[in-house]
């Protein structure tokens, strides 16, 4: 058995007894295997152990992947989870299926319009990312600035609204881990409330939080999405395409 392959399966374990922990359905939580700086194969070697949706940060790399991969596309679920330039959008809006670092309109707008160039794509899902513990040094918006930027996108064509997602700042303090992921869970909660009856928001189910050293926490406080890297491609020290 490959060292993926037993990684996966330890991950898994890891999530299933989280959520049994928070009195949650493991199958609540989708696994998000974040494959950047690591080559196709793995991915593909990873998929024939069951995972099928797969995180990129950055979109040279994942459209190189995902061109790659097109044999397999129909079983792969791909997702763009980094930082996202207005120059890129367009690459992004191509070929990726969710985007989860939606951080102002204007990226938005441009992901509606370029979605709707190619007509055989289904809409495009996106998250809002939420910049929870106010680093400089990462993207994201502030939570009081949250439900304005989610109502504006979720008006737009080829768009679907689905959540939110976070990275708050690194620590192993469980205590501070969770009240970064708590914030998120009640500015999350409060939108989809006032927005119950509300169309655009019918499909706002989406909390994109968690990664290795975090995932326990986050799946505490609400996680549907945990963003897994390290833990099943091993330590990342170079881009290896």
């Amino acid at each position: 058995m490959s060292q993926i392959i037993t990684n996966l399966m330890l991950v898994r374990q890891r999530l299933e007894l989280a959520a049994l922990a928070a009195k949650r359905e493991p199958e609540d939580i989708q696994l998000l295997a974040v494959s950047k700086t690591f080559p196709a194969r793995v991915i593909e070697e990873a998929m024939h152990a069951g995972q099928t949706a797969f995180g990129e940060n950055y979109v040279q790399e994942g459209v190189e992947k995902i061109q790659q991969l097109v044999k397999l596309r129909p079983w792969l679920e791909w997702h763009f989870i980094g930082p996202l330039q207005s120059n890129k959008t367009r690459d992004v809006a191509e070929h990726f299926d969710w985007v989860h670092s939606v951080d102002r309109l204007k990226i938005a707008e441009r992901l509606s319009t370029q979605r709707a160039e190619f007509p055989n794509l289904s809409e495009l899902q996106v998250c809002v990312q939420i910049n929870v513990s106010d680093e400089h040094s990462k993207s994201g918006i502030s939570l009081t600035e949250v439900e304005t930027l989610c109502d504006a996108v979720s008006k737009l064509p080829n768009l679907v609204l689905r959540g939110l997602m976070a990275i708050p700042a690194p620590t192993t303090n469980v205590h501070q881990q969770r009240q970064a992921f708590a914030a998120v869970r009640e500015c999350f909660t409060s939108i989809k409330v006032k927005h119950s009856n509300d169309v655009r928001f019918d499909f706002f189910d989406t909390l994109s939080m968690g990664m290795s050293d975090d995932m326990e926490a986050a799946i505490a406080e609400g996680s549907t999405m945990v963003r897994i890297g390290s833990a099943i491609f091993g330590k990342r020290d170079k881009i290896n395409t």
